[in-house]
Formats: C-alpha cells, sequence, structure tokens
C-alpha cells in the first residue's frame, strides 16, 4: 500500500510540475537529466526521451557547466540552495536565464539528485541591452562636440545636466580634445535653463580637467536667470572664463590662440 501511495504522489507531483510555465529540472547523483517538464521541453525545443538519461551540461550548456561554479553540482554534492543569473546555448542562440537549484532528497533525508526551476530573462536582457544602447546614442546626440576652428572645439549643452550626463560631457571633451589637440574648448550652455550647484560643480570640473590637458574651456551663453541663480547660492566661478555670447567667446578663443581676424571691404 506504501508503494502504491508513493506512485500516486510522484504521479501528483509530475502533474504538479508539468502544469507549471517555467521549465524545471531534475538530475540525479550523476547529474544525468531524469526529468524535464513540459514548459522545460519547449524552452529548448526538444522532446523529454530524447534528454532524460543525459548530462545536463550536454543539454543545457550553459557558461557555469563544467566549472568550479556549477550550481547543480554543489546542490548534488553539498546540499546548497543557490538562486544565480546564468546563460544557456540554445539551438545556437544565447538564452538569459535566472535559475534556482537545490537538492533533491529522499524521505531518510539522503541527497539523491538536483533540482533547478529556470526563469527566462531573455527578452527582459535584450530589451535591456537596447534601452542602454539607444540612451548612449541619445547621450552622444546631446552632447555634439564639435570643431568650430583649427583648434577651437564647442559643445553646445541643451537640457539637464545630471551626474551621469556630466560625467558622460567630461569623457566625451576629453577624448575629444585629446584626438584634435585642440587649445580651447566653449561650453554653451544657452540651452540649460537651471544652474544649481550641482550643476556649477559639474562644470568646474569640467573646466578644470580640460585645463590639466592644456586646454582653455571658456563658458557661455549664461541667461540673466541662470546669472542670478548662481550669485543668489553664492556659487564661486571665478575659476571659470566666461562670456555673454557665442561669439565673444569665439573672439576671446581667437584671442588665446593669437589668431588674428580681420575683414576685407569689397
Amino acid at each position: 500500500m506504501a508503494k502504491e501511495s508513493d506512485k500516486k504522489e510522484l504521479t501528483v507531483n509530475r502533474q504538479v510540475l508539468e502544469q507549471l510555465p517555467t521549465p524545471v529540472l531534475t538530475v540525479d547523483k550523476t547529474q544525468k537529466i531524469t526529468f524535464l517538464n513540459q514548459a522545460g521541453c519547449e524552452f529548448i525545443n526538444r522532446d523529454l526521451k530524447d534528454i532524460v538519461g543525459k548530462s545536463c551540461d550536454e543539454i543545457f550548456n550553459s557558461k557555469f557547466c563544467n566549472t568550479s561554479e556549477c550550481k547543480m553540482r554543489t546542490a548534488v554534492t553539498n546540499g546548497e540552495q543557490s538562486s544565480f543569473q546564468n546563460e544557456f546555448s540554445v539551438n545556437g542562440s544565447t538564452r538569459y536565464v535566472e535559475c534556482h537549484t537545490a537538492p533533491l532528497r529522499d524521505d531518510e533525508g539522503n541527497i539523491i539528485g538536483g533540482v533547478e526551476s529556470i526563469i527566462d530573462l531573455t527578452q527582459r536582457v535584450l530589451d535591456d541591452k537596447k534601452l542602454r544602447e539607444q540612451s548612449a546614442a541619445i547621450r552622444e546626440m546631446s552632447t555634439p562636440t564639435i570643431k568650430l576652428w583649427e583648434g577651437i572645439l564647442v559643445l553646445p549643452i541643451i537640457g539637464v545636466i545630471d551626474s551621469a550626463r556630466a560625467q558622460f560631457m567630461m569623457e566625451s571633451i576629453l577624448n575629444k580634445i585629446l584626438t584634435s589637440a585642440s587649445k580651447v574648448i566653449i561650453l554653451d550652455i544657452h540651452g540649460v535653463a537651471t544652474v544649481d550647484t550641482a550643476v556649477a560643480n559639474h562644470l568646474i570640473k569640467i573646466t578644470r580637467a580640460t585645463r590639466l590637458m592644456g586646454c582653455d574651456c571658456l563658458l557661455t551663453g549664461i541667461s540673466p536667470d541662470v546669472a542670478q541663480t548662481i550669485v543668489h547660492l553664492g556659487i564661486d566661478m571665478n575659476t571659470i572664463n566666461t562670456t555673454a555670447t557665442l561669439s565673444d567667446a569665439l573672439a576671446e578663443a581667437f584671442r588665446l590662440l593669437g589668431i588674428m581676424v580681420t575683414t576685407s571691404e569689397g
């Protein structure tokens, strides 16, 4: 009767696992596959009869397989539970997953194998990657360091300057200075609506960094409202060379480079 009861319980358990929408895998102590539910078979596009008895690393070929980081091996040998992110190679494509691994025990508590549930994160990972690429492209477009004249760069800044954007601006500016050997860069903040202490500190850091690379930094486009805000906040901008307009900044850049600009009369 006990054996018949065990069979019924096993059948019920299997039916429950088959209803789960996420893959569930079981292996024996040698890490040979003993069961994979329907969701798992669909995940790897294989029939259960084709994989039972085969090593799990042969079927899933994850980046942790056959390494000291194999969590299924840890579950089977040490009885440890693990939650981690992994990558599988399925039908020639990479699938990004979150795995939860635990030992399988018999009624006496002896380890007889391991069980692993798998959550497919592939679409989320790809969406996040696409979003990061789009964000990088937007940052690149919003930080167009332009060669205005030989030795002179200009960076028109529009919108909000936060820490992430300020860091990207600094990296972009310093790289452009290095590749172009420019001696003057003009930061035009005409399109920046507000300047607070944080924004001012970012601008000061940028000017200091450019100076360390032998490049003078000119700040132009300060609106009356922004000027009043800077004065009200008590921000020390004395270390920054400022001009009223872009044409004034260009004239100052010419002066710094010793360039004489004359007009010809026809």
